[in-house]
């Protein structure tokens, strides 16, 4: 999803000599194969946006995948574009980074100042690993390496899945069928108080061009933090957050469900509340522009597209 956004974006801003290898093509897991195609081709940005990603429930069953296999993409490719040299790297990480009771809205001084949410801290101390070895590497070595922290994503080419799906593409698959099967009720997980931040995929790829035409740490203008260090990384989000109940609620607007929405209380909320602020990046000239009232029906056109496609597919 966030790749095919960021290529999206640097085809509109003119950028057409993109490599994009397949996972048949590269497997990123294997770091000779990476390393050889580092010398191969010989990239002159690299953009890190492949991660194993999933909810609450995914998190919680496979946690031993989430920190091998996140660590080992990160890793491979990152050190690979370093050796070889590639003039400038972007990472992709996740808000899931911030301690679970960080003050919010969440700026960039909170890492690593608390707990992390227990329910992705797998996933999230292999995306701390991955700022910090290109912290590290911009440290000792000057190269050019630097990150973005998305808030949560949604739109074209998001994972559906009923079991391993974030939470917005979830609800839409869930209020989607339950329309199809005329069902008069929907249970949502948790209380629905939870706080979430919503980013539509095209805004963070418009926001990844942005960053790598504007900002480098190694710059003298580079954002700092607040100790005047440069920063490693900045927040990308809207800045606006909804509750868990008003997401099910706009989502069963846009699918055409009128039933009514219940909440099984025993499962997990996560993190009661994770706003970034991402004052940072907007001082310096982006803000998202695709709101949620609007971006929840581009993605539940996206998901039956998706179906149908599926539905040809299986035939």
């Amino acid at each position: 999803m966030a790749g095919s956004a960021i290529s999206r974006a640097l085809g509109r801003q003119g950028y057409q000599d993109q490599l994009l290898p397949s996972r048949q093509q590269l497997d990123l897991l294997d770091g000779g194969s990476v390393d050889q195609w580092m010398a191969t081709n010989k990239p002159d940005v690299v953009v890190l946006a492949a991660a194993k990603v999933g909810g609450i429930l995914a998190n919680n069953t496979y946690p031993a995948d989430f920190l091998l296999e996140n660590l080992k993409i990160q890793t491979h490719v990152i050190e690979s574009a370093w050796r070889h040299g590639v003039r400038r790297l972007l990472f992709l990480g996740s808000s899931c980074i911030y301690p679970k009771l960080a003050k919010q809205p969440i700026r960039e001084e909170s890492l690593l100042k608390g707990d992390l949410e227990p329910t992705n801290e797998w996933y999230a101390i292999a995306k701390i690993a991955g700022i910090k070895l290109c912290e590290s590497l911009r440290k000792q070595y000057g190269f050019d390496a630097i990150s973005l922290m998305p808030t949560n994503l949604y739109g074209p080419g998001d994972n559906y899945h009923p079991q391993n799906s974030h939470v917005l593409p979830a609800l839409i698959r869930r209020f989607h069928e339950a329309v199809q099967a005329d069902a008069t009720s929907v249970t949502c997980w948790g209380s629905g108080s939870p706080l979430r931040e919503f980013l539509h995929v095209d805004d963070l790829g418009d926001a990844c061009v942005f960053a790598l035409e504007r900002w480098s740490a190694l710059a003298a203008n580079a954002p700092k933090d607040q100790s005047g260090d440069a920063l490693a990384f900045l927040n990308v989000g809207t800045g606006v957050d909804c509750t868990i109940k008003q997401l099910a609620e706009q989502v069963a607007a846009a699918t055409g469900f009128v039933g009514e929405i219940q909440w099984d209380t025993s499962k997990p909320d996560g993190t009661p509340k994770k706003q970034l602020d991402v004052s940072r990046l907007q001082a310096m000239g982006w803000s998202a522009r695709i709101p949620l009232n609007q971006g929840i029906p581009m993605a539940f056109q996206d998901f039956k597209q998706a179906e149908a496609a599926q539905l040809v597919r299986s035939k």
